[in-house]
C-alpha cells in the first residue's frame, strides 16, 4: 500500500502537466491563428523550443531563420520570444513608437542579483528611473568631456602594454622575434583603463591577486548570462532553484558587492576628486536619495561587466584578422608610418585621421561584433511587427551577427575587407545594417570609450611591432561560448619590436 501511494503522487503530477500542456497547446493554436503570430518551429511539451538554445546561440537562431524567415517566434518554456534578422525589422522595432514599447528588459535571475534588483542602466525597466540613469551615463560618466579627461590614462596603459611586449622581445640586448599570448595582456589593459577611470587605481601589475579574482567574477557573470539559465523561462524551476543556479548567483553577487563597496569606501575615505566614483559621490551629497551607494555600485558593475570583455575580445579578434591578412596589416602600418613618421608614438588624437585603420575597426566589428545578439528587449504592450501581432511580454532577440553577414546587404559578407568601408559615411553604415553597439534608446552608451581604446591600442600595436602567425597555418577563428563572443582559444602571435621602440624605451 505504501509503495502505491509513493507512485500515485508523481503520476498525478505528470498527468496534470500533460493535461495542462494539451490545454495550453490548444489555446496557443487558437491564439496563434487569431493573432497572426510569426511562424514557429514544432515545439516539445512543456519546454517548447528550449532545446534550440544551443551555443553559439546567434548561429543556431540564424539556421532557424533560413527555414522560417527573418522573423519567427519561439516558445521558451512559459516565455514567448521573437527573433528578428533584417535591417527593416530592426528599424521597425527600435525606432519611432515601437522603440519605447520594446525598451523594457525581460526578467533574469542574474539581473536581479548582480544587477541590484534591476536598478542598473543595463537592466532597469523603461521609465523615469531608467531615463535618469541614462542621462547621468551620457552627460556625466561617458560624455566627450569626461572621456577626454582620462585620455592620459589610456595613453599610459597602452604604453605599458607596449613596454611588456618590448621586454619580451629583447634577448641579450638585441631585438628578436618572440611568441606571445595576447588575451591576458588585452584583458589587463582594459581592466586597468576602466579601474583607473572609475577608482583611480591600477589592478593588474600591482594588485594581481585582487585583479585575477575580479576577472574571474566577470567571466563567471558572462558565463551565466544570456540564455544559460533554463529557470528564467520556467517559473516552476525557479521555485525549486533548479540545479542550485540562484544560490550560486547570490554568492557571486555577494562577492561582487563586497568588491564594489570597498571601492566606494576607499574613495569616500580619501575624498579625492579625480575619478568617476568621486564625481558620483559628489552628486550623492546633493541628491542622496537617488545617488545611493547601490546606484553608484550599479554604475560601476555595469561599466566593468559590459566594457571589459567586449573591448578586450574585439582587440583580440582584430589582431587575429590582421594576422590572417598580412596585406591589410601592411597597408595599416604604411598609413601609420606615413602619418606619424618614424620617431613619434601615435596619440589618441591621431587615430581619427587614419582612415584605413578605422576601416579595419569597422570591419572587425562587422565580423566579430562584441554582442552578436542585441541585449534582449521585451514588449511592454501588444503591438505589431511586419504584419504579425506581438503580445505584451514577448522577448525580442535581434540577431546582429546574422545581419552583419547577410549576403543581401554585404558583398562577399564572410570575407575580411576593410576597403568596403572606404568613403562610406559611418552614419550611413549605422542605417540598421551595421549595429555593433546596438540601436535605439537602449543602445550601448559606452561606444565612445570603446572606440577610443580600440583605436589607440590597435594603432600602437601595428606601429611598434612586426607581427606574424606562430605557424604557416592561419589563425583559428573558431568562436567560443558566451554572450560577448570570445575566441575559442587565446590568441598567440610572433612579435618583433620595430626601431621606434628603441626611441620610446
Amino acid at each position: 500500500m505504501g509503495e502505491t501511494w509513493l507512485w500515485l503522487y508523481p503520476s498525478l503530477f505528470l498527468l496534470s502537466l500533460f493535461l495542462l500542456f494539451q490545454f495550453s497547446t490548444h489555446l496557443l493554436r487558437k491564439t496563434s491563428n487569431r493573432n497572426k503570430l510569426p511562424p514557429s518551429p514544432p515545439a516539445f511539451p512543456i519546454i517548447g523550443h528550449l532545446h534550440h538554445l544551443k551555443e553559439p546561440l546567434h548561429q543556431t537562431l540564424h539556421n532557424l531563420s533560413l527555414k522560417y524567415g527573418p522573423i519567427f517566434s519561439l516558445q521558451l518554456g512559459s516565455c514567448r520570444a521573437v527573433v528578428i534578422e533584417s535591417p527593416s525589422l530592426i528599424q521597425e522595432c527600435f525606432s519611432g513608437r515601437n522603440d519605447a514599447i520594446f525598451a523594457n528588459r525581460p526578467f533574469q535571475i542574474m539581473s536581479k542579483h548582480v544587477g541590484y534588483n534591476f536598478t542598473t542602466v543595463g537592466n532597469a525597466p523603461y521609465g523615469e528611473h531608467w531615463r535618469k540613469l541614462r542621462k547621468v551615463i551620457t552627460s556625466e560618466v561617458f560624455s566627450p568631456n569626461t572621456l577626454s579627461k582620462f585620455m592620459d590614462v589610456r595613453k599610459d596603459e597602452v604604453k605599458e602594454l607596449l613596454g611588456k611586449l618590448y621586454q619580451k622581445s629583447r634577448q641579450n640586448d638585441s631585438v628578436a622575434k618572440v611568441k606571445v599570448e595576447l588575451r591576458h595582456l588585452f584583458s589587463e589593459l582594459v581592466l586597468n583603463v576602466l579601474m583607473r577611470m572609475l577608482a583611480g587605481k591600477k589592478y593588474c601589475g600591482q594588485n594581481s591577486e585582487e585583479a585575477i579574482e575580479f576577472l574571474e567574477m566577470v567571466h563567471e557573470i558572462h558565463k551565466y548570462g544570456g540564455t544559460s539559465n533554463i529557470a528564467d523561462f520556467m517559473p516552476i524551476l525557479r521555485m525549486i532553484d533548479y540545479q542550485g543556479f540562484e544560490k550560486r548567483i547570490k554568492k557571486l553577487a555577494e562577492r561582487v558587492d563586497i568588491f564594489l563597496q570597498s571601492l566606494i569606501i576607499e574613495r569616500r575615505t580619501y575624498n579625492y576628486k579625480h575619478t568617476i566614483i568621486d564625481h558620483l559621490l559628489s552628486l550623492q551629497q546633493s541628491d542622496p536619495e537617488f545617488y545611493s551607494d547601490v546606484i553608484i555600485k550599479g554604475f560601476i558593475v555595469n561599466t566593468l561587466i559590459v566594457g571589459l570583455d567586449t573591448t578586450s575580445n574585439t582587440i583580440e579578434w582584430a589582431m587575429s584578422l590582421l594576422l590572417n591578412h598580412p596585406d591589410e596589416l601592411s597597408k595599416a602600418r604604411n598609413e601609420i608610418d606615413a602619418h606619424m613618421g618614424k620617431d613619434r608614438l601615435i596619440e589618441e588624437s591621431d587615430v581619427p585621421k587614419l582612415q584605413y585603420l578605422n576601416n579595419i575597426i569597422f570591419e572587425t566589428l562587422r565580423l566579430c561584433l562584441p554582442g552578436p545578439l542585441l541585449v534582449p528587449h521585451m514588449a511592454s504592450q501588444d503591438c505589431e511587427i511586419a504584419g504579425f501581432n506581438i503580445p505584451q511580454g514577448t522577448i525580442i532577440l535581434g540577431n546582429a551577427w546574422a545581419i552583419h553577414r547577410d549576403p543581401n546587404l554585404w558583398e562577399d559578407p564572410t570575407t575580411f575587407k576593410p576597403e568596403r568601408f572606404q568613403g562610406m559615411d559611418v552614419n550611413v553604415c549605422y542605417n540598421y545594417k551595421y549595429i555593433p553597439f546596438g540601436v535605439g534608446r537602449r543602445a550601448c552608451p559606452g561606444e565612445g570609450l570603446a572606440n577610443r581604446v580600440l583605436g589607440l591600442t590597435l594603432a600602437s600595436l601595428i606601429q611598434c611591432f612586426e607581427w606574424e602567425r606562430v605557424s604557416e597555418e592561419k589563425v583559428d577563428m573558431t568562436e567560443g561560448t558566451g554572450i560577448t563572443m570570445p575566441r575559442a582559444e587565446p590568441l598567440e602571435a610572433i612579435c618583433k619590436a620595430r626601431p621606434i621602440m628603441n626611441t620610446i624605451f
